[in-house]
């Protein structure tokens, strides 16, 4: 009796230390730190953060503190970054400050900061690097990757031409397109279309990149310590995320066994190669853990948010017939029904181009803006940012900035255009953050980023041309050239029908989190007559 006494005594003493010690730690932490919400010890503002509406919950917070502010995700401290101007004096004039790789705590599982989009540092730059140059060497930014997209595209039409206009999920349809695209480029091949491996490994990242925005997926990113270890979705997104893995490792051991030194056939074939060539280098970065994980990121980022991006804007497409109706027009005027678009023809094509920036635009696909890490004790707006404080640019808050759009809740492609009709650029364009380390990330996630790096970030320079100097995005090409000549094929060939009345489509998302997913539906592809 006596001992068990004793033991309870020194159980309760251990954890009012850890108490007191989490409510010290915390104090400390918050003296320098920008305002925010009083953390409760181990569950931070748990209380004050409803995970099915992260983003709302966080805009909310900063109505009442500012711009910026802090909060605490259970035992992670982040500093809060909303509205235009927080995020361009963060992201723009203390960019190399604030250039750190934040936390995401699903794919981390996984990558485990290997990899060339969730490492950081030296490996980082290396990785990127030699990834710009390689993927240079076989098509990107050249017009040869143009012909891929056209033929892919090609491929697509035929697929839904055997639809013959019944009603159905676009959501695979498309992701097989545009992961053919990188998959050419990657691996040195395409899929099938009903290559079941080909589908199954779709439905891995589709599952896995939604998981990150569901409420138990933000959930996870406040106490994934100790979910990793519990039952719940996030173990099937463990298993997903090992899926592909898997396959990675197996395409990788197939080239080891075929390679030719001499003659490297794919992205594979070229990283083993500098590991032979690296492999005396006791400092190296290219070692089969990085090519795994770099392989899986350009394939997964490559595949997963062009895809999403178009299956939002068909949605909104039948919500919003009179634009469809536009863009038929203008299809018919410059290109034609009788030959296939080409990516030329984007410039005599505004309001396409101001419908493709709207749907980004409206569809907020990462609200809350890749996480940033401060890279050395910083000073921002009077506050002091310890070494390793995490950051959230909020991206949505500039989106929706109404400075910069007068209906920013609504879908409304004048946002892109000026009152001659010609499309004009906007400095709150900003889907995805754009910094020295994120440049390679987006690329591969797919993102049009032709109006990416507008003037709100004058360190990078872009324009219709090919684009120079050492923050030069080498995807651009790849990512307009998907977006433009996808939808424009498309939309040439057929015209879409909703199966109910556009007053009952519903296109608020499905959920919000890491990403933003549109709602499932389904669409009828009909010949255009």
């Amino acid at each position: 009796m006596l001992a068990s006494g004793l033991l309870l005594g020194a159980l309760l003493f251990c954890l009012s230390a850890l108490v007191v010690l989490s409510v010290w730690r915390q104090r400390k932490v918050r003296s320098s730190l920008p305002p925010g919400p009083t953390p409760l010890p181990f569950i931070g503002n748990y209380l004050q953060l409803n995970t099915e509406k992260m983003y709302d919950s966080l805009m909310k917070i900063g109505q009442k503190y500012g711009p910026v502010f802090t909060v605490h995700l259970g035992h992670r401290t982040v500093v809060v970054l909303t509205g235009y101007e927080a995020v361009k004096e963060a992201l723009v004039d203390q960019a190399e400050e604030f250039s750190g790789r934040g936390e995401q705590a699903t794919f981390n599982w996984l990558f485990k900061g290997f990899g060339v989009v969730f490492s950081d540092g030296e490996r980082a730059r290396q990785l990127r690097r030699f990834s710009i140059t390689t993927l240079r060497d076989f098509g990107m930014g050249k017009r040869g990757i143009e012909e891929r997209i056209q033929e892919e595209a090609g491929f697509l039409i035929e697929a839904l031409r055997g639809t013959k206009g019944e009603a159905i999920d676009p959501t695979f349809f498309l992701s097989r397109t545009v992961s053919n695209v990188i998959s050419s480029i990657v691996f040195g091949d395409r899929f099938e279309y009903e290559d079941k491996q080909f589908l199954s490994l779709l439905r891995m990242m589709l599952g896995s990149f939604q998981f990150t925005a569901t409420s138990m997926g933000q959930l996870y990113e406040m106490f994934y310590g100790v979910m990793k270890h519990l039952p719940g979705p996030q173990q099937q997104a463990f298993k997903d995320l090992k899926g592909l893995e898997d396959f990675i490792t197996e395409k990788v051991r197939q080239n080891q066994a075929t390679l030719d030194p001499n003659a490297p056939r794919n992205f594979i074939d070229s990283f083993l190669i500098k590991m032979q060539e690296e492999k005396k280098n006791p400092n190296t970065e290219f070692f089969m853990r990085n090519l795994t994980m770099t392989t899986l990121n350009l394939f997964f980022a490559g595949t997963e948010t062009v895809s999403t991006t178009l299956r939002y804007g068909f949605l909104l497409l039948m919500k919003h017939p009179e634009v469809e109706a536009k863009i038929h027009e203008e299809i018919d005027r410059v290109i034609g029904r009788n030959r296939s678009p080409k990516f030329e023809d984007k410039a005599k094509m505004p309001y396409t181009e101001a419908v493709i920036h709207e749907i980004q635009r409206f569809g907020d696909m990462i609200p809350m803006g890749l996480a940033r890490r401060v890279t050395k004790d910083t000073k921002f707006r009077g506050y002091f940012l310890p070494k390793g404080t995490e950051v959230y640019p909020m991206l949505g808050s500039v989106l929706k900035d109404r400075n910069f759009f007068a209906y920013p809740e609504a879908f409304n492609p004048q946002h892109f255009l000026d009152e001659k009709g010609q499309f004009k650029k906007s400095d709150a364009f900003v889907p995805f953050s754009i910094g020295e380390q994120e440049v390679l990330f987006l690329s591969f996630l797919g993102t049009p980023l032709l109006s990416l790096v507008p003037t709100i970030f004058p360190t990078l320079t872009t324009s219709d041309s090919h684009s120079s100097g050492k923050r030069y995005c080498f995807g651009e090409g790849l990512a307009r050239m998907e977006l433009f000549l996808f939808l424009t094929t498309i939309l040439q060939n057929f015209r879409f029908q909703s199966p109910i009345p556009k007053e009952a489509i519903d296109i608020s998302p499905k959920v919000v989190g890491f990403a933003t997913i549109p709602r499932t539906y389904t669409i009828s592809f009909l010949p255009r007559e």
